[in-house]
């Protein structure tokens, strides 16, 4: 089957391609956000994930925003931060921790991205004249968006997922172009992937399917007919349950998939592989499909243990977990390594600041410690009470952005006697700015224009705590934040015992601090982010540290 491409921007008619060898995986949702599009794309990714094989995935948003940095995560969870420093879902965490792929900025096509892009374009009269519309020319600058992808990288499977549920207005450019994406690339080389819903009626004791079917008959309506139906429940579907779904869809019974609840989202792979997923994909994609799941289910075995340690996150963003995503993953992944389950206890510090809880009560019996990255002053007093406790009473600690930030702060007041050290961030008029803005960030005001976002290297102090961590003299972690540890208070702070165990290049900026050994049994801060690089079958160095060493106090 010859591939065709769009050229989006003229008369939006098919323009051929090369000849496309390219599996397509197209995954929907409906009845109501948060099925878990994201976890059921990557583990279907994991289940194609085969030596040698290439995986591309592509994400789409139906949000205007061009991208979700400067969005609230309690109200849409984590930005997650790629490695070339683009601000993207959070779903693409879920890529890379279950797949192991590495995103690009272009691989999350935003409707904000889409319209800006046309608009360009319109601009530039690229258009001759003529009228822009959704149809064609939104849709044709979808479909050229996906097929100059799969030019680039000539992946052997392309996932595609539509963000948002069936219906919504903002990803209906999205159907429509994966609905025209099997003329183009033909039937033999697509499935369609689409999760739906079945509620429980707690009065009957019944599942009910009339949500699904309904959703599914809108699907049917857009011209998608999928291949496969995932069924989230809490509760196993029977035959009879199957039998309905299968008839409003035309599916025979076996397409339809139990998509259970479960209580760790690393058993997906292999409970869908169970269910037969991996043998339809095979059928309807005609190809074979070996998973290699070994190692994975080996590291879930570690983590069913009676060993557990409690983590305390001490954050500001508790109200909704998937702010602290990759960082409770990673915690996931370093206690599958370490043979422990992490229990986590959250604490919001704004209660502390306020008086309305005491430090060592939310504190008491825990195992490890870990202050999170964020942005404003709210709740950043609380969390340096959290940090001082932790540091005098030998409880294990790591930091991230944020947290090394105000680890420093913290260290410069009551270790080495500057009472009114801060961060020009929270205090600009502080006599002692041992967090400040660096002369070239001054005078930028377009939002991100002053962050320093994606992998950076670090030169690792030989012999340090960090450098045994990762086994490397030089390494590279995400970073996203805009303050810095003030290079004149580096001498200051080393004479009175903070260890900077990890420096830029140039020696300028604090990549990572410590505590001796002798004087603290794991105080480690990162300015990065290493649970942004942290994967289920490779932990990250720091995580895996911070529980072992609360492995240790048990």
């Amino acid at each position: 089957m010859t591939g065709l491409a769009y050229d989006s921007g003229l008369d939006g008619q098919p323009i051929r391609s090369r000849r496309d060898q390219t599996k397509y995986v197209v995954i929907t949702g409906g009845v109501l956000s948060g099925l878990g599009k994201g976890t059921a794309t990557a583990s279907i990714g994991r289940l194609l994930k085969t030596d040698g094989k290439n995986i591309l995935v592509v994400k789409c948003d139906g949000y205007l925003n061009v991208d979700p940095g400067t969005m609230n995560p309690i109200e849409h969870g984590e930005v997650f931060v790629l490695k070339d420093g683009t601000e993207v879902d959070m779903d693409f965490g879920h890529y890379e921790r279950f797949i192991g792929v590495e995103g690009r900025g272009d691989w999350n096509i935003t409707s904000g991205k889409l319209f800006l892009r046309l608009i360009e374009k319109e601009r530039k009269g690229l258009f001759l004249g003529r009228t822009i519309q959704v149809i064609p020319h939104v849709v044709n600058e979808v479909l050229d968006w996906w097929m100059r992808l799969r030019d680039e990288h000539d992946p052997d499977y392309m996932l595609i997922e539509i963000g948002g549920t069936v219906g919504d207005i903002e990803n209906s450019w999205f159907l429509e172009a994966a609905r025209r994406l099997k003329h183009m690339v033909g039937q033999d080389n697509i499935a369609y992937v689409h999760l739906t819903y079945l509620p429980m009626l707690h009065n009957t004791g019944e599942l009910k399917t009339k949500p699904a079917q309904r959703d599914l008959a809108l699907l049917g309506q857009l011209g998608i007919h999928p291949d496969i139906v995932i069924a989230r429940s809490r509760y196993p579907l029977n035959q009879r349950l199957k039998e309905k779904i299968s008839l409003a869809v035309d599916l025979p019974p076996e397409r339809i998939i139990t998509g259970l609840d479960v209580k760790n989202i690393y058993e997906l792979p292999i409970m869908f592989h169970r269910e037969g997923l991996t043998d339809i994909l095979s059928q309807v994609l005609h190809i074979d499909i070996n998973p290699q799941l070994d190692e994975w289910t080996r590291l879930l075995n570690n983590m069913n243990t009676d060993d557990k340690v409690s983590i305390v996150i001490s954050g500001k963003y508790t109200a909704l977990h998937d702010s602290y995503a990759s960082v409770l993953e990673a915690l996931k992944h370093a206690g599958a390594h370490n043979h422990v389950g992490v229990e986590v206890r959250w604490v919001e510090t704004t209660d502390i600041e306020r008086g309305r809880v005491r430090v060592d009560d939310v504190l008491d019996g825990v195992d490890g410690v870990i202050v999170p990255g964020g942005f404003g002053k709210r709740g950043v007093e609380g969390k340096m009470k959290v940090i001082e406790y932790v540091r005098e009473n030998r409880i294990p600690f790591l930091g991230i952005c944020l947290g090394l930030q105000l680890a420093v702060i913290e260290y410069a007041r009551n270790v080495c006697g500057l009472s009114d050290a801060n961060s020009t961030e929270f205090d600009p008029g502080t006599p002692h700015p041992v967090i400040d803005l660096l002369p070239e960030q001054r005078g930028i005001d377009r939002l991100g224009g002053t962050m320093r976002l994606g992998s950076y290297p670090a030169h690792l102090r030989e012999g340090s705590l960090v450098h045994r961590l990762y086994g490397e003299m030089i390494v590279h972690e995400r970073h996203r934040h805009r303050y810095e540890v003030n290079p004149e208070y580096h001498s200051t702070l080393e004479e009175n015992g903070l260890v900077l165990s990890g420096l830029s290049p140039n020696g300028r900026l604090v990549e990572f601090i410590e505590l001796s050994e002798r004087e603290h049994p794991y105080f480690v801060a990162t300015q990065s982010h290493p649970e942004l690089q942290s994967r289920f079958e490779s932990p990250a160095p720091l995580f895996f540290g911070l529980v072992g060493a609360a492995k240790d106090r048990l």
